[in-house]
């Protein structure tokens, strides 16, 4: 079984389990509510829209007290977990189109609000309109909070969701509720940080391999590396899920900035005392619930991971990211040849055309960027250098519509205040590393006296705040050749 074989194995164990401990816990709730009132689950209901909407409709009356509302949910939320694809999406356009607000019943509030005749009259119905602009669904999608499990069944009901949230504006109208719901709950001020160690629960550890997102953890040694003395390990938690991260933030201790994540993650390199270090490097962040995606951890993860290592080593001076750069070959298949001819010298552009066989340059630089083991030959690792960490410069320049940067890593830390630190050539040479970005891997510090400056400066601005060496790159940029297509970067 090869390391990848094991790790999607490690996966599949991890999420049937999840799946079989939460169907359990409601299985149960669900037989003492049907014991005490009758409750039923028709086979029908995976298939039936109608039968969908009475069991629905069953969970928001008040029969029976606090027990059978419990047990009507969880059957409910029993027959949503056992439905495929198919079934879901049925479920979901049941509880978004049948349950959403009742027109005739917020015309009349509106016309109550405005023919309301003093001060007590507008007030009452004042709250009547915002108790009717209520949809139903709400109340619904609350009575899971009070399940074991429920909340995360909330989490990962959106994640089914999000794909198909557009579709129209009911579904739209779902996801809003629920991103209000979860927003509210998951507010920063609830959630706790832990560290992760060797230590940990067996089953807490398998959750950082299946959720990692940024550098796929290999092996059980590769993790064990990763939590090792001179690395350290964060996780955020919710009180409703104290078993599931919800975010986490993989950090090595270092002496100076990291340029190469293989060099990080070397299990063979010898270990460090963290007790010298001077660098926090913070080389993968990872956003564990895709229900709870547009409710930002990441932020809050970072300022007190540094408040917690600025207590513990003193002798912290620096705190930097190791970041991937996941957009940046796609952006660049997209440059056409002026651009290209633009940014390089003619040095550069006959080497370039020699290495990739061809006198047009974008093709040649498509050619050899697809060639097997290119980063491992000399030659054309020397030629592409000084191309590519320039033009890198400009990705990081270059915006969207809404005047932000294109990448989603460099938006991220920018707008949390971070600077642009340095570009490393070469930093990831992993598959996914050379796929996603030529291997160039960039580092973002986090000054803590300037990040108030830098996000206003981002935020108000737009300015992507570089350090010296950054501009200089740029510089150098336009010295050798590459300046008409460069001269438009906004530094900071």
């Amino acid at each position: 079984m090869t390391t990848s074989d094991q790790q999607q194995a490690v996966k599949e164990g991890f999420f049937e389990r999840a799946f079989g401990n939460v169907s359990s816990a409601w299985r149960d709730i669900a037989a003492t509510a049907a014991r005490t009132v009758g409750v039923t689950s028709p086979a029908e209901a995976a298939r039936n829209p109608d039968a969908l909407e009475k069991l629905m409709a069953d969970c928001l009356k008040a029969r029976g007290g606090e027990v059978a509302a419990r047990g009507r949910a969880a059957e409910l939320g029993r027959i949503y977990l056992q439905l495929e694809e198919e079934g879901r999406h049925l479920f979901l356009e049941v509880l978004a189109t049948r349950f959403a607000v009742d027109r005739t019943a917020v015309e009349t509030a509106m016309a109550d609000y405005a023919a309301a005749a003093d001060e007590e009259a507008r007030l009452t119905a004042q709250f009547a309109l915002r108790q009717a602009l209520v949809p139903p669904r709400v109340k619904l999608l609350t009575q899971f909070n009070g399940l074991p499990e429920g909340v995360k069944f909330l989490a990962d009901l959106r994640a089914d969701l999000l794909p198909i949230a557009k579709q129209d504006a009911y579904l739209s109208g779902l996801d809003s509720d629920l991103h209000e719901l979860l927003t509210s709950w998951f507010d920063v001020g609830f959630l706790d940080l832990r560290q992760i160690d060797w230590s940990s629960p067996a089953s807490l550890l398998e959750k950082l391999i299946a959720y990692e997102a940024v550098h796929e953890i290999r092996s059980w040694d590769d993790l064990r590396n990763r939590l090792d003395s001179d690395r350290r390990c964060f996780a955020l938690f919710h009180p409703r899920m104290p078993d599931e991260p919800l975010a986490f933030i993989e950090v090595a201790l270092t002496k100076g900035i990291a340029g190469s994540v293989q060099a990080l993650l070397d299990e063979q390199a010898p270990l460090s005392d963290p007790r010298d270090a001077n660098t926090a490097i913070f080389y993968s962040i990872s956003n564990t619930q895709r229900g709870l995606q547009g409710i930002s951890f990441g932020d809050y993860l970072i300022k007190m991971v540094v408040r917690e290592l600025s207590g513990d080593f003193p002798n912290l001076k620096v705190f930097a990211t190791l970041s991937p750069v996941p957009g940046l070959r796609k952006w660049l298949d997209t440059l056409d040849a002026e651009v290209l001819e633009q940014a390089m010298s003619e040095e550069e552009r006959g080497g370039l055309r020699a290495l990739g066989g061809s006198d047009a340059t974008e093709e040649a630089l498509r050619a050899v960027l697809e060639a097997p083991e290119w980063a491992q030959d000399a030659v054309t690792t020397k030629a592409l250098e000084g191309l590519l960490t320039r033009i890198a410069a400009r990705y990081f320049t270059e915006t969207r519509e809404d005047g932000l940067p294109l990448d989603p890593v460099a938006r991220f830390h920018l707008r949390n205040g971070a600077r642009l630190e340095r570009i490393n050539w070469l930093g990831d040479t992993a598959p996914k590393g050379l796929r996603q970005s030529a291997g160039i891997m960039v580092n973002y510090r986090y000054i803590l006296d300037d990040i108030e400056k830098n996000h206003e400066s981002f935020v108000s601005k737009g300015t992507v705040v570089m350090s010296a060496d950054v501009k200089a790159l740029a510089k150098r940029a336009r010295e050798s050749g590459g300046g008409a297509a460069l001269r438009r970067l906004r530094l900071g």
